[in-house]
């Protein structure tokens, strides 16, 4: 499905992308999934327009149904991935969501930045020495080895998808939990099963190699160990740094560096709210998006221009 704008994450900023966007007379698609920072705060008491103040989910749930209302197609589904398809100077981009692949010149960065990180005993100590939370990035550096990712979502799988076509073997730990979203998203691909396998253990520590520099194993719950050469986490769904790290965007740490106008260092890709870091707070996310979907208006409407 073909779009002029395609934006990432449906809280705060994404919703206000979309607002502005939609009413440039664009054709937008949110797309959305998993839970909204937003959705965790109990009551937001700073912010203009609500004298008694509002819950989190509220407010959240209130943005959605105002994009739904003002025609915007508001899309509940997993986005695994996202790659430029056609170069610049009219670059489009394919966002794969789900089990369908989306497409637009113009893509907006809102999911906010959720780097998860398990609570496992040496993980910190190894990121960047065997531990990495890219498959795309660093994959490259673990041909014909022996890699694990940890997970239980289908970022999980998208991620040891990729591995499996580097990698000698690809192994998901669940580090405990339920592997039935695993299961059926490999049962989606029999040939892709035969090269992943799953391990439900609990993992309680990472371990180093014989030369102690770098990443050698993991140690379950019940002693037993898996050797590893590396470790890929992707626990939960892809935060903005992840898609940032696979589409080539600069970053200032783990947030994406962005202009004034909210354009990053790829033609057509924008970014706005808690993933581009500072004051975490929905003032900030609504006019970061405001802004973000106004420059995507702009982009949209030279690249027409042009045509």
């Amino acid at each position: 499905m073909n779009y002029d704008v395609i934006i990432i994450g449906a809280g705060p900023a994404g919703i206000s992308a979309a607002l502005y966007a939609k009413r440039a007379n664009l054709n937008v698609a949110v797309i959305y999934s998993g839970e909204s920072q937003l959705e965790k705060a109990h009551k937001i008491d700073n912010y203009y327009g609500f004298p008694e103040g509002i819950t989190g989910p509220d407010l959240y749930a209130n943005g959605i149904t105002q994009a739904k209302n003002l025609g915007i197609d508001v899309i509940q589904a997993e986005v695994t991935h996202i790659e430029m398809i056609a170069p610049p100077p009219k670059a489009q981009y394919s966002v794969k969501a789900g089990d369908v692949e989306y497409s637009a010149p113009s893509v907006i960065l809102a999911t906010g930045n959720k780097k998860l990180r398990p609570a496992i005993e040496g993980i910190v100590d190894f990121e960047g020495k065997g531990v990495s939370y890219c498959a795309i990035c660093d994959g490259f550096f673990y041909r014909k080895k022996e890699v694990a990712v940890i997970g239980n979502g289908t970022f999980a799988v998208a991620e040891a998808s990729h591995l499996a076509h580097i990698a000698e073997s690809v192994t998901i730990l669940t580090d405990g939990k339920n592997d039935a979203e695993v299961r059926a998203e490999l049962e989606k691909s029999p040939e892709l099963a035969k090269k992943i396998k799953i391990d439900t253990r609990k993992v309680s520590k990472v371990i180093s190699n014989e030369e102690n520099t770098k990443v050698g194993g993991v140690i379950f719950d019940d002693d037993t160990c898996l050797s590893l050469d590396g470790i890929f986490v992707a626990l939960g769904s892809a935060g903005a740094a992840d898609f940032a790290k696979k589409l080539g965007l600069m970053l200032n740490g783990d947030s994406i560096a962005t202009n004034e106008k909210m354009a990053t260092n790829a033609p057509g890709i924008f970014s706005c709210g808690n993933a581009n870091g500072g004051l975490l707070q929905v003032c900030k996310a609504v006019y970061e998006g405001g802004v973000a979907g106004l420059s995507a208006v702009d982009y949209i409407r030279n690249l027409k221009k042009e045509a």
